[in-house]
């Protein structure tokens, strides 16, 4: 485990580029802290000037008493200010870090991972830490420094009483690390409890409608109590040792302010000093309890963020989706060819709730076929038999364990994985589509490149742009979240728009028409016919009467290709194919 040191040596390289405003952060802290010495030197001067029956200062005492006040808000401003300037950056730069790690993480660290507790990261965990790096600063800062100030000028008047605050401090110190101990074990326990409560939350209103149609609202519920109960008691527990570390610290150093008001008060030490110097001695050792107060509560502040930054950077440690390629494809894809590919899930990796993936044999073994251009492949066979994750090798979300995948003759490899994409457009039966306008949506990923004549004719060719003229404000209709003003068949046009206007030159289709309606699907199959035309066309689908004008067809099971040829060749073979085309043809 890494010690706290390190941690927080790798969360100050964060406020590094804030050097200068950190800095205009310390002057304020001084200023602000030199008041609080100069307030109790004013009070002794005060104090003798009325005994001396001083009249001049009874002009400069109320001016003195405004000016330090006046010091004192202006040093405040400057540190709070700057201190929250730093906070502010810092928790856009943490959560932009966060994001743009997530994005070029590896599949499989998604297919270990749950969304609920890297929400958590980017909205709890981040505040936590922004907390440790500026808040604790600020009170290190303000409260350390008037502490250090109050000492120095205890120890100016009398350096032998004031040795009283270095007698404790050795119990001080020891209390202080027990105290963090317990509030790094219940940090970290807290942020996965609450990475619980985030996680079950983002299921529960995304899957609203099973949760009704099954009434499991009372399970759910249950669960969600359950997580925020765990959450509560962690929180509990870490304000209990904190309700018990910071009395007992008040306690200790109000023993010391007790011994050296006694020994102060003894008539050899008050025959030596002026009225004034005595109450300044006093106002100052006073004065010295609550900034000592603060920065004892101020621990928990620190390792709630230690425990949190410890989570992020293990994210941000994740190695991203290796990229070494370095060629760009320019030219026309002739031909795809797969030679003696094999993919195995990885064996030993953990996600972020710390559970094992289970051990899997080969998901595809021993492929080998060819792809020309422009030709159609579709894949066949029952859910599991590899066909998904075959295809998801092409553009390398996942990569494979043996073999080769060649795009002319170059394997996928050597190029980089933004060339190669952006000559692949998948369709899938789970659309997903972004909160936003159609416009935006159809043009994905194109920023402010948008071609609205283009993509008026991706909708044409689509057959999206029925129901978009019908809509409010047409294509700047915004479509909301998940798309959920929308029906099946619509969000699925919407996809084979988005994929007419990237123009990719490879399409993989996964189960495009599936669980539509004959409408829906006699739209989309016309415009998947448009899409498909000129592309080198990869297609998963249950459905034979889809896929019986496709060049050739393979026949998955077990990860391996058990047949392949043309409809009517495994028609003729009287094989699997056959045997799952009659089974369709009799449920007809």
């Amino acid at each position: 485990m890494v010690n706290s040191w390190q941690i927080y040596k790798r969360l100050l390289r964060y406020v590094r580029p804030y050097l200068a405003v950190f800095i205009v952060s310390v002057v304020g802290y001084i200023t602000f802290a030199s008041t609080s010495v100069l307030a109790a030197r004013w009070l002794g001067w005060t104090v003798d000037a009325i005994e001396n029956n001083d009249s001049e200062w009874r002009l400069y005492s109320p001016l003195l008493c405004v000016l330090i006040a006046l010091i004192r808000g202006l040093g405040g401003f400057m540190g709070n200010y700057s201190i929250a300037y730093i906070a502010n950056h810092l928790i856009h730069n943490f959560r932009s870090e966060i994001i743009r790690r997530v994005l070029v993480l590896p599949v499989n660290f998604f297919d270990r991972s749950e969304a609920g507790r890297l929400i958590s990261k980017i909205t709890y965990d981040v505040t936590q830490v922004t907390g440790a790096v500026t808040n604790a600063v600020t009170v290190i800062l303000r409260e350390g420094l008037t502490v250090v100030g109050l000492l120095g000028a205890l120890i100016l008047i009398d350096w032998q009483l004031s040795l009283m605050f270095l007698i404790i401090a050795p119990i001080v110190a020891k209390t202080v690390a027990i105290a963090a101990k317990k509030f790094r074990k219940y940090s970290t326990q807290m942020q996965n409890s609450m990475g619980d409560v985030t996680q079950i939350t983002t299921e529960s209103i995304r899957g609203h409608l099973v949760v009704r149609t099954f009434n499991a609202i009372k399970h759910v519920v249950k669960n969600f109590e359950m997580a925020s109960e765990r959450n509560r008691s962690e929180n509990m527990k870490m304000a209990a040792t904190e309700a018990i570390s910071t009395p007992l610290i008040q306690l200790l150093v109000s023993i010391a302010i007790a011994c050296l008001v006694w020994f102060s008060m003894a008539p050899s030490y008050i025959e030596s000093r002026s009225s004034g110097e005595f109450v300044a001695f006093l106002a100052m050792a006073s004065l010295l309890a609550k900034p000592i107060r603060q920065l004892s509560q101020i621990n928990s502040v620190i390792q709630r963020g230690l425990a949190a930054a410890s989570s992020i950077f293990n994210l941000l440690d994740e190695p991203a989706e290796p990229d070494h390629g370095t060629e760009k494809i320019d030219d026309q894809i002739d031909s795809i060819r797969f030679l003696g590919v094999s993919f195995k899930y990885q064996e030993k990796s953990r996600g972020l709730n710390g559970k094992e993936a289970i051990k899997t044999p080969f998901a595809v073994a021993g492929i080998n076929f060819e792809v020309r251009a422009g030709e159609k492949i579709a894949f066949v066979g029952k859910s599991g038999s590899g066909k998904s994750t075959l295809l998801s090798l092409i553009p390398r979300f996942y990569e494979k364990s043996a073999g080769e995948i060649f795009i002319n003759d170059k394997p996928i490899s050597k190029f980089s994985l933004t060339s190669l994409r952006s000559q692949i457009a998948l369709v899938s039966q789970d659309v997903v589509l972004f909160n936003g306008s159609i416009l935006e949506n159809i043009c994905y990923g194109k920023g402010d490149s948008i071609d609205r004549d283009r993509a008026y004719e991706a909708a044409k060719s689509a057959h999206a742009i029925e129901f978009i003229e019908k809509l409010p404000d047409q294509f700047e209709h915004k479509i909301g979240d998940h798309a959920s003003l929308l029906s099946g068949g619509q969000r699925q046009r919407l996809a084979i728009a988005r994929a007419l206007y990237k123009d990719a030159q490879i399409l993989i289709l996964d189960e495009a028409t599936s669980a539509l309606d004959s409408e829906s699907e006699t739209y989309i199959q016309e415009a998947l016919s448009t899409l498909m035309a000129g592309r080198t066309t990869f297609i998963i689908a249950h459905r034979l009467s889809t896929i019986e004008s496709s060049d050739k067809i393979m026949v998955m099971e077990g990860g391996e290709i058990i047949e392949s040829g043309t409809h009517q060749e495994l028609i003729n073979n009287a094989g699997h194919y056959a045997y799952l085309n009659e089974i369709q043809f009799r449920d007809l």
